[in-house]
């Protein structure tokens, strides 16, 4: 192939190193408002009153809302949330009025005189106790929340989602088991981090028309949520996404939209809403946290056969998002390996913490943690090699997963653990340092995704052929950074075959750009692939009938070639698609077609629905992406210091659309899987964030990258664009794991939390040296 599979340059590059590419917090428009936002200082408590009265004299103030202005609940699969408190608040620093002003400081002046009295409440602060009967309700009205209905709620209880995997019998299995091993671990709360913190503009025009400018990941998400939320018809409901600087997930539905649009409603003049560093901590979607126990059933030979698995993931205040989490870590309990018998239940539950939502890897990154772990524990309690234990048991093809769903010939995952064993020498002890107190050794671990979508998601392209032969490629597909821009554009060049550099792609417009279900989930490739692929089949189709008229041959003689219509039969014979891009002028000067316009949707084939009641179905996902990391480390035992010297990496990603860009989406997941393994950690107290901002949560920096050695398998999914399928999320899956696996090998002490921070490893050396 020409184009995919090849190095191509970014096509947003140039824009992006030199700053011409504008981002929303650029944007500057005549009359243009600016908003601040008044917090609930407290956890959970009912609101009493507020009395905006002070704040409403205030010179330069134009509006104040409240939430019983506007108090519909929404949500993308649960609605059970408002942009603003309505009748008691639920997280420290959910909003509860907002103001708009003539400059930032004025509003946030307006903000200190807004009063507010509140009834303080007991919070919930442990998912676990959260649980129990008797525990304070978050959401008392949980029962009267509209949710999909894959989601399984339970009223008067805490809990927004309950997904149970029923495989086989494993209370049966057990007895058969000749050993049975527990083990359980933590993965606490993260944030994002991404460059660009939120932001978003509204501006309500007299028509009743409303234009949204957001920093968000899917847009047409977005303005689903909006138009439901303010009664809005989707045709004068218009959200702009010029450019996303990083998202990770935390702009994958609504945050701050909500609170600007009412304020520009009252006002009539568009309504400026800034995230600080701070409200990026606390106030878009965090990573939630998860509680994980295991009871493993194993045979002499190494096979596991049967698992119970309980999952417990912190959702925080409002779930509309989290409970799809909940439901895809479900899927995939056991991880990568095929167990014939499961018992497992995953559970929402509502806390009084700041949001849980989307992240990478989007559940699969904080199981897999836990998965892995209990891997090598299970391994080495019964003296069998880690790799061989994972092997053995990995998911194969013509096997089943957790879901009794097949696993497909494309599955490549003993191959990727034999690769990421063999760059990183895995069986080759590590060279120690001279200085004795600091040890090397290295760990290993594997991964798996799904898409985590419903079933019947769609995306859609257009392509727009212009007189020169050039083309527009027409998505809503948002590239935030992952490369999807040029990955997409390579697709449409390959199909077409014309340069990459001849066609322009355009995105993150509703009301010019077709429809896209969401840019999450490592999909884009493959589902925004699928329907350029289609739109490109229906060009050619057109160029190809114009073409045999034109040249007087059979359409099935005729090819796309470097721009040209040509004849396979005789080469010379050909026509450009630049003479055909507006039709074709007959020699009577009569015209035929008109311009050429190629659309295309997709929607994922014969993806159904599960059974609520035992998890099984024979295609609840869409596919599995398969691979391993392995990680070598040195641990300083004096101060407890890890170092990740070097990591292996090797993805069965169905084929390689750019290897530069699939290059850098692994070796950026390593990093910041290293970040949660290490480093990262939101510190809560009763519902206070204490570490909110970058003085006090630590992210990896240049001196913490490692040598990577990073390498692909290309089973070829069948139903992918040249093969290809989502990776960009499942890249990180394994990074935790590897490192925590390393530290065991290297001085035999299991952590069951991350980040594993010196603190936590002298702690447990200590421990371990006085028992």
């Amino acid at each position: 192939m020409k184009y995919v599979g090849q190095r191509v340059d970014r096509v947003d590059g140039i824009k992006k190193v030199t700053g011409d590419l504008k981002y929303v917090d650029d944007i500057k428009m005549p009359g243009m408002l600016y908003a601040a936002v008044k917090r609930s200082p407290y956890p959970h408590a009912n609101i009493l009153n507020i009395d905006i009265s002070k704040a409403e004299k205030l010179p330069g103030v134009k509006a104040i809302t409240i939430g019983k202005d506007f108090p519909k609940r929404v949500g993308l699969y649960l609605a059970d949330k408002t942009f603003l408190a309505v009748d008691k608040v639920r997280y420290r620093g959910e909003a509860v009025a907002a103001v708009a002003a003539e400059t930032i400081e004025i509003a946030e002046e307006a903000v200190k005189l807004i009063e507010v009295e509140y009834e303080e409440l007991e919070p919930v602060t442990d998912a676990i106790e959260g649980m129990k009967p008797g525990a304070p309700l978050v959401h008392p009205e949980l029962g009267d929340y509209t949710h999909a209905p894959i989601f399984h709620t339970i009223p008067g209880t805490n809990v927004s989602e309950h997904f149970k995997l029923r495989k086989g019998n494993a209370e049966e299995a057990f007895k058969q088991a000749d050993y049975v091993l527990e083990s359980s671990f933590y993965v606490p709360h993260i944030q994002h981090c991404p460059i660009e913190n939120h932001v978003a503009i509204a501006k309500y025009d007299r028509d009743g028309s409303l234009t949204v400018w957001a920093s968000c990941q899917s847009p047409y998400a977005v303005r689903a949520a909006l138009s439901s939320a303010f009664g809005i018809p989707l045709n004068k409901l218009r959200v702009i996404s010029p450019a996303v600087g990083g998202g990770f997930g935390a702009k994958a539905g609504t945050t701050l939209e909500g609170i600007v649009i009412p304020l520009s409603m009252r006002t009539g003049r568009p309504v400026k809403l800034t995230y600080s560093r701070e409200d990026e901590f606390c106030n878009s979607y965090v990573r939630q946290a998860l509680h994980s126990k295991f009871k493993n059933g194993i045979t002499k030979d190494g096979k596991i056969i049967a698992q119970e698995v309980e999952f417990v993931w912190d959702g925080g205040a409002f779930t509309e998002y989290g409970v799809n989490i909940t439901k895809s870590a479900g899927f995939a309990m056991a991880g990568p390996y095929e167990v014939p018998n499961i018992h497992g239940d995953s559970y929402c539950v509502y806390t009084n913490h700041p949001v849980g939502g989307p992240y990478r890897g989007f559940g699969m990154a904080e199981i897999h943690f836990c998965i892995e772990q209990n891997m090598d524990t299970v391994a080495n309690a019964i003296g069998m090699d880690p790799i061989e234990f994972r092997k053995l048991n990995a998911h194969k093809p013509g096997g089943k997963t957790a879901t009794s769903a097949p696993v497909y010939d494309n599955c490549g995952l003993v191959e990727c653990i034999d690769r990421v064993a063999k760059d990183i020498d895995y069986y080759t002890p590590s060279e120690q340092p001279s200085d004795s107190k600091k040890i090397r050794a290295k760990g290993i671990a594997c991964g798996m995704k799904a898409p985590s979508m419903p079933n019947d998601v769609a995306s859609s392209a257009v392509i727009r052929l212009n007189e020169d032969g050039t083309a527009y490629l027409q998505v809503s597909a948002q590239d935030i950074g992952q490369g999807s821009d040029t990955a997409l554009t390579q697709i449409a060049a390959e199909m077409l075959s014309i340069p990459p550099e001849k066609i322009t792609i355009n995105t993150g417009d509703t009301a010019n750009q077709p429809y896209e279900w969401q840019t999450v989930a490592s999909r884009i490739t493959f589902c925004a692939g699928n329907a350029i692929v289609k739109a490109a089949e229906d060009v050619k189709r057109q160029l190809i009938e114009l073409a045999s008229i034109k040249l007087s041959i059979y359409p099935r003689d005729l090819k796309l070639e470097d721009g040209y219509v040509v004849s396979t039969q005789y080469p010379d014979k050909k026509v450009s698609f630049a003479e055909l891009a507006l039709g074709l002028t007959m020699p009577d000067g009569s015209g035929v077609h008109g311009p050429i316009i190629g659309r295309g949707s997709f929607i994922p084939e014969n993806v159904k629905n599960f059974d609520l009641e035992t998890g099984q179905g024979d295609k609840p996902v869409a596919f599995w992406t398969y691979g391993a990391n392995a990680a070598e480390i040195e641990l300083d035992t004096e101060t407890g210091h890890i170092k990740v010297l070097k990591v292996s990496a090797c993805w069965d990603v169905g084929k390689v659309i750019n290897p530069t860009l699939i290059e850098g989406q692994v070796e950026g997941a390593i990093v910041q899987g290293l970040g949660s393994a290490l480093f990262e950690e939101i510190k809560l107290d009763k519902g206070k964030f204490l570490n909110q901002s970058f003085m006090d949560y630590k992210i990896p920096a240049v001196g913490d990258m490692p040598e990577m050695l990073v390498s692909f398998v290309e089973n070829e999914q069948h139903d992918g664009p040249f093969g290809a399928r989502g990776m960009a999320e499942p890249a990180m899956i394994p990074s935790a794991p590897a490192i925590a696996n390393a530290l065991y090998n290297a001085i035999g002490v299991r952590m069951h939390q991350i980040p594993l921070t010196p603190e936590r490893v002298l702690k447990a050396i200590k421990e371990k040296n006085n028992n």
